[in-house]
Formats: structure tokens, sequence, C-alpha cells
């Protein structure tokens, strides 16, 4: 992994920044895997906020992400960070790397021991709103992962049919389960999944899906009445069915929080109601059908990444593992029946 110094700041600061008198900087908590930093700089006696972001090593897809962040101000109403700059190619020598303005909120997710009733009905409605803006705005002529060639936003081994790539999609995440804890859990990983397949529709309109819109991955001020002041880390973005992210905001918001089945019930309401601001949408049988596979893709993706969420071996990261082995046999029960 690349080790970020004080001097690839300077530096960037130095090629793409104003003259400033001084600058402090520090890592960002998140969801995110590049290595991001917020850094305050002082110009002319002001202090002011900016978030630089480098390239990690040997990922192929950074450079869409800036250009989404653009593509998707241009089109929806979402939070998103400006762009101040990207150097695809810095004249210095650091990797390469964008600045945003820096957004005022806390993260989400450090936020839940202290959401009230109402924070939740209302960040659970914000998401719905943001989900029915994207997919209502941005629509593909084919599924896949966004990728940018000659800065033009393009798809990536594009696909027709949605059921063949979503089936790829997902056996990649099993096919990475052995350098996991979760091993031992593929082969009925991969009996569900194919016993699932037969739900999921070929056809659709390919909308944006941000395929990483976790809680780590919002900020919000829980007093205003749209709490959720940015959506970050664009870099994991696909063309694909619209009720795929459904479900998945459904598992990542609701059931993987919540206990109560008549607090799941309202917060869905929320969920779906904020999308139908945008988008007209029904819990139909083909929605229904399709969702406990949606949402153990979903699962799988987060056993994908447990060692770098949980990389302490701890009590949080026991209770983390024995969470997810209960959802991933209610989710394969699910599927199979």
């Amino acid at each position: 992994m690349q080790t970020t110094s004080a001097r690839d700041i300077e530096a960037v600061l130095d090629e793409s920044g104003p003259e400033y008198e001084e600058f402090s900087f520090e890592p960002a908590v998140g969801g995110t895997r590049a290595d991001v930093f917020l850094v305050s700089l002082v110009v002319d006696g002001t202090e002011y906020e900016v978030v630089v972001k480098f390239k990690p090593e040997g990922d192929d897809r950074f450079a869409v992400e800036p250009r989404l962040h653009e593509y998707v101000a241009d089109r929806t109403e979402l939070p998103i960070p400006r762009i101040l700059v990207f150097k695809q190619e810095p004249e210095v020598d650091v990797p390469p790397y964008f600045v945003t303005e820096r957004v005022e909120g806390d993260n989400l997710a450090d936020r839940y021991g202290e959401m009230t009733d109402d924070h939740w009905d209302r960040v659970i409605y914000q998401v719905g709103t943001i989900l029915g803006d994207l997919h209502e705005g941005i629509a593909f002529e084919a599924f896949g992962r966004l990728m940018l060639y000659d800065d033009r936003i393009t798809i990536r081994n594009w696909r027709g049919d949605w059921r063949e790539y979503f089936g790829d999609l997902t056996r990649s995440h099993i096919d990475y389960l052995d350098r996991t804890p979760f091993a031992s859990v593929e082969s009925r990983a991969r009996e569900a999944l194919e016993a699932g397949l037969s739900e999921v529709p070929q056809d659709g309109v390919p909308r944006l899906v941000h395929d990483d819109l976790q809680p780590t991955n919002l900020l919000c001020q829980l007093d205003r009445e749209e709490p959720i002041t940015a959506v970050l880390d664009w870099q994991d973005t696909l063309a694909a069915h619209p009720h795929y992210q459904l479900a998945q905001a459904e598992f990542l918001y609701i059931d993987s929080t919540f206990d109560d089945p008549t607090v799941r019930d309202r917060l869905r309401g929320k969920l779906f109601d904020g999308y139908r601001e945008y988008r007209e949408f029904e819990r139909d049988a083909e929605y229904q059908n399709c969702k406990s596979v949606y949402q153990l893709s979903t699962l799988l993706w987060r056993m994908t990444g447990f060692e770098d969420a949980f990389d302490e071996k701890d009590l949080g990261r026991a209770r983390a593992e024995f969470q997810y082995r209960q959802q991933f046999d209610r989710l394969v029960e699910d599927v199979l029946d």
C-alpha cells in the first residue's frame, strides 16, 4: 500500500492550490479504499478546507470518479462535493489525484448510536429520494461497470442481459471468499445464487447505480430537514437494474440495523415514499421475488471487504462476523425457500 506523506500533500498544493501560508492534514475516515485526506490551509489569513484523494495502487477505475461528480451534478439534485482539481498525470512526483471542496457533515455510520426515530425517518426518506433522482435522471444502453475512456464515461465489458451480468458480478464476490473468514460458506453461496438467478429479470433499462452506497459514504447533519449533506466515493458505479440498488438499500440501511418488524416496515415505507418523489415504483412480485438474491449478493460483497473494515481482532470484529453469518443463513434460506 502506498504511503502518503506531508511532502505529497505539499506537492499537490504547490501544483494546484493557491499561495498559502501554512497547511495541515489528516486521513479521512469512512468506506473508501483510496488515500483520502482532509486538508486545511491558510490563505491570506483565512483558513480553508479541501479534500485530496489519491489514486490507490492498481485501481484502473480511479479516473471515472471525478468525471462522475460533474456528470451526476449536471443531471440530478444529489448533494455531491464539487471537483476543484483533477490531475490524471501530475507534473509532481505523486500518484494521480483530485481535490474536492470540503462538505460539512459527519459520517452517517458514526451517528447511528444517537439517532432518534425522527432522524431515521428523514435519513431513510432522503436515501430514497437520492436513489429515485439518480435512477430517473441517468440511463444507459447496456449493463456493466462504468469506466472513463477518452474523457467519456463508457461501460466496460458491457452486457445486454441483466441476469447474466448480475450472475457474473455475484460469482466474482463468491470467488473472493477464500481470502476472508467466510470461506466455509462458498459452496452454499453458489447453490443459492444459481437457485435465485431464475427470478432475476433479463431485461430492463440500465440505470446509474452507486454500488458502494454504504452509510460510511454519506455525510450528514442530523438537525437539517434533509440531513444527508454529501454522497461520496463514486468509483464503484454500475449501469444496473434499479431494483438491485433498492433491495441493496433495504439491506444496508434497514434490515442490517433493525430487528423489529414494525420499525423495518415503517422505514421501508419512508424509503419507497422518497423514491416515488422521482420515479414510479411498486413492490410487485418481480421485485419481491428477486430481492433476497440481490441482498445476498450485497452481503457477499460486504464479506469480501471484511478484513479491511475490521482489521483489529477485537470484540467489534467478532460481533460483525457473527452478524454476517446470521444474515447469510437467513438470506440463503429465503432464496432457497
